[in-house]
């Protein structure tokens, strides 16, 4: 396995975590890590670099590549698609929550309440996010909707046609987490999603 090293102490290392038996198995393409990357890759104005797996509904799988991502590879996120309703085969919510450490239940909150805004049979999905926390590391571990058009809207939000915020995405708050928890100082984009931070924390923008 190759241990990835970060450019520099401020890049943000993410894991890209695309949970599906079917695509997993080769039945058919992902969808879920290139709609994360081509989000990131617009939101994400300072430097960041990932790692992506694709692999199977199988919880003792899932809690694996969690911890390698986090404990051996460094990870400062990880955004996971796939594996959260309700389903026997959808295990990512007890996979998640067995390798964290403190559980965030206003993200799960959130995207919930973000995609009520469009389907009812939102309140089927069973999201979940959390730290694991390391003796020298920790990271922010988040269950995203399976949709590449979900994984836009939970990350992003609703706007109006003004371009106004009307419900604010979870990323918002995910640069801040990550200042809280010991993690790079990540710059955002702000025309698809400004990073909220109480003014003490603000750093001045780099070039």
């Amino acid at each position: 396995m190759t241990i990835l090293k970060k450019n520099n102490p401020d890049e943000l290392l993410v894991g890209l975590v695309s949970i599906s038996d079917r695509a997993s198995s080769g039945t058919y393409e992902d969808l879920g890590i290139p709609a994360l990357r081509d989000w990131l890759s617009a939101a994400i104005s300072s430097q960041w670099k990932m790692e992506t797996r694709l692999i199977p509904d199988e919880r003792h799988v899932i809690e694996k590549t969690l911890i390698e991502l986090v404990d051996l590879l460094g990870c400062d996120l990880i955004l996971t698609t796939g594996g959260t309703g309700p389903a026997r085969r959808d295990v990512t919510p007890e996979a998640t929550l067995a390798v964290g450490t403190k559980e965030m239940p206003g993200f799960g909150e959130q995207m919930r309440q973000i995609s009520l805004k469009f389907v009812p049979t939102a309140i089927l999905s069973r999201q979940v996010a959390v730290i694991r926390e390391t003796s020298s590391h920790a990271a922010l571990i988040l269950n995203l909707p399976g949709q590449p058009k979900s994984i836009k809207e939970t990350l992003e939000g609703l706007k109006d046609v003004e371009g106004k915020s009307i419900v604010s995405g979870i990323f918002a708050a995910i640069p801040y987490c990550l200042d809280l928890i010991g993690g790079p100082y990540i710059e955002t984009n702000e025309a698809v999603c400004g990073a909220f931070r109480p003014k003490s924390a603000i750093r001045p923008k780099t070039s």
